[in-house]
């Protein structure tokens, strides 16, 4: 028997509905503020720097930057990211004031998903009718067999892989030349797969709240309480079987486990109650002599599932998925309802975000590179990437040096690093060419059916690759972001205009700091080239192994001294640093920083220098290094990362770090045995 379906189309009184919210105090701005390179007022110089170099260089911010109440963590790369929201909230209104005959195809699509974003009279009206014809189609269901088609047909217009499991397309991992499909595994509504399997008393709790999330969403689909309760006690069995299934993190890291290609006749013969050609047919996918599928053992149990749960179950588990992915761009009872879980509860984030905020973060996410062409043309003047440019190269030639002096390595895996890294591109500030969002259509007062548009367009660009040569151009961030990244099989650097703005690079400072701060960040990414996953790929982006086998052990025992490092360092309560997780991010922000210095050294060869503000040269590169890394973040939001973030909180990412480095204990003249000066230290690049 359906659930009361009258009870849809009413969802917007259901549950507890939220006041609304009070205007904004935050203004659009109309240029980005400017924040220093090296802020000495962040600064605690009451500290000891050779005790707490974190203390020494971001005691004053932590004091003078308490969390927002619409945050779970707030650092300097969360208040620049903030800074880049407000001047993009004015570039969007503005977009969306314009008339048509005044503006660029850019500016009508941003224009007109923000306006439609921010009408939330119009969203609130909807209600929950955008996930209706859904909704129904799931209960419409009269065998199991029939799931596969109903997936294909929803999943291109779903954010993410709640839904039992995710298609996309990837460089094959052993031919970087050509993009093929990729099944990944999912089907989970909560961050991690630990959160189904520990029994700690924490993690008890979060599986009780999170039953009561879902019983609330399916409440408000029509279920009677009773009935919710049940389902939701349907959804947490069906996922916690798949949880148990699915890879954990850190065996994620190693990429020969997310590896396997399989004919659709295997996938088939894998999963035999699952009727993968109607998936495909109804996906829009193209044919496929192959797929990546990354975690066989996941779909055997996904197999198994399918099999043994009831139908009723299935179309819960699929209601409950469908209104959680999609309970933010609804009505406020969904809005709430997934605050209330995923970001006060999990998080501690005390206040939802402003709308304006939420609807800058989704018109970046879902056209966010024609945002960023107005972005770019506002923020990022030429001569910044120019400066950019010269620094990164500065940083491959220092790389370049410590590969030929590693007395470690061998010269035929010297020889193979490289030609890796000679053939290492980077990708400053934007695109050389812009996304065609030109097919993507938007309509004003349409909110729900805007994003289900653009999510089906990305899905759609995502899929046309599959059996085509890689686009080696292609970004995976977008230009306003405040963030880089190192992409193996592709083998580049990606830094976005977002990230290379003030304080993180500061023209009009001194280059002590940038090239510590910005300096270290592209050093920190071209050492995730050489690091325990990007160093099994090679110079072309190929899963090889390229290393002599005493050269590979003997990284292998350097990277383990930084993880028995960070593995003694606490986070919250009685967690300490996942450092089998952090391993990665730990070795490059080691290298990152050696590199930084050797480039800083090369930069200002034969220049005279000068203290400023109470710190020497070498000084003041290792505060501008350390102070992006000033935060404050929850003890709920410190848990949640201790589970998942493959980065180290920010006091280790400095104190950690600084440990290992002899210029550092120099500059500050630390004795040995001092916190920030031990005995042992370690090395990798």
């Amino acid at each position: 028997m359906r659930p009361l379906l009258a009870a849809l189309a009413l969802s917007a009184l259901a549950g507890p509905v939220a006041a609304v919210q009070p205007a904004p105090e935050k203004k659009p701005l109309a240029a980005l503020p400017y924040t220093p390179g090296l802020d000495p007022a962040a600064m605690d110089r009451t500290a000891d720097p050779c005790v707490d170099f974190y203390q020494f260089s971001c005691g004053g911010w932590t004091r003078q930057n308490p969390i927002p109440p619409d945050q779970a963590r707030w650092s300097v790369y969360g208040k620049l990211a903030d800074d880049n929201r407000q001047l993009l909230w004015g570039l969007l209104e503005e977009a969306a004031r314009l008339p048509d005959p005044r503006r660029t195809p850019a500016q009508q699509k941003i224009g007109d998903y923000f306006a439609s974003c921010m009408d939330e009279a119009a969203v609130e009206r909807e209600g929950a009718a955008p996930i209706r014809k859904d909704v129904e189609a799931i209960l419409d269901l009269t065998s199991k067999r029939q799931i596969a088609a109903l997936l294909g047909r929803l999943h291109p217009a779903l954010s993410d892989a709640g839904m039992g499991f995710g298609l996309g397309s990837d460089q094959d991992a052993k031919d970087a030349t050509q993009v093929i499909g990729v099944l990944s595994a999912g089907g989970l509504g909560l961050p991690d797969r630990d959160y189904y399997v520990k029994d700690d008393a924490r993690s008890e709790e979060i599986r009780q709240k999170y039953v009561e999330y879902v019983a609330r969403l399916l409440e408000f689909l029509g279920d009677p309480p009773a009935r919710a309760r049940e389902g939701a006690r349907t959804v947490l069995r069906v996922e916690t079987s798949l949880a148990k299934a699915s890879l954990t993190r850190v065996e994620k890291r190693d990429p020969y486990r997310v590896y396997h290609r399989m004919a659709p006749a295997q996938l088939a013969a894998l999963t035999p109650s699952f009727d993968w050609s109607a998936y495909l047919r109804a996906a829009a996918a193209p044919r496929m002599r192959v797929l990546n599928v990354t975690e066989p053992v996941f779909f055997l149990e996904l197999e198994s599932r399918l099999a043994e749960e009831p139908l009723d179950g299935w179309k819960t588990y699929l209601r409950f998925h469908l209104a959680d992915d999609q309970a933010p761009y609804l009505s406020r009872a969904f809005q709430r309802a997934h605050f209330d879980f995923h970001s006060a509860f999990l998080n501690g984030v005390k206040e939802e975000q402003p709308r304006w905020k939420k609807c800058v973060a989704w018109v970046d996410r879902d056209v966010g590179e024609a945002l960023g062409q107005v972005f770019v043309a506002k923020a990022f003047p030429p001569e910044v990437k120019a400066q950019v440019t010269d620094l990164t190269e500065r940083i491959q030639r220092a790389m370049a040096v410590r590969i030929r002096e590693a007395s470690w390595m061998q010269g035929a895996t010297k020889e193979a690093a490289l030609a890796k890294l000679a053939a290492m591109r980077n990708k400053i500030g934007y695109p050389v060419r812009w996304r065609d969002y030109g097919k993507l259509r938007v309509v004003r007062g349409d909110f729900a059916g805007d994003v289900a548009r653009a999510v089906r367009f990305e899905t759609a660009r995502e899929l046309a690759k599959i059996g085509k040569p890689v686009d080696r151009d292609e970004w995976n961030m977008t230009p306003p972001t405040v963030n880089a990244y190192y992409n193996a099989q592709m083998n580049d650097m990606d830094f976005p205009a977002g990230v290379l703005l003030p304080p993180l690079w500061d023209p009009r400072m001194d280059l002590a700091p940038g090239y510590g701060n910005t300096g270290g960040t592209i050093g920190h990414e071209l050492t995730h080239g050489f690091d325990d996953e990007g160093r099994q790929f090679d110079a072309k982006g190929n899963l090889r192994d390229w290393w002599t086998p005493e050269d590979s052990a003997e990284f292998r025992k350097r990277a383990a001294c930084l993880s028995d490092q960070f593995a003694r360092y606490p986070v919250v309560d009685d967690l300490k640093v996942s450092s089998k997780l952090t391993v990665g991010e730990d070795v490059a922000d080691l290298g990152g920083a050696i590199l930084a210095w050797m480039a800083w050294r090369d930069a200002t060869d034969g220049q005279p220098l000068e203290s400023r503000d109470g710190l020497t040269p070498a000084q003041r590169f290792f505060v501008g290094n350390a102070q992006w890394a000033c935060e404050n973040e929850t003890d709920e939001s410190k848990r949640v990362h201790a589970v998942t973030d493959p980065h180290s909180p920010g006091k280790w990412r400095v104190n950690g770090l600084f440990a290992n480095v002899p210029e550092f204990r120099e500059a500050f003249a630390c004795r040995t045995g001092q916190p920030m000066a031990p005995e042992k230290t370690c090395r990798v690049w």
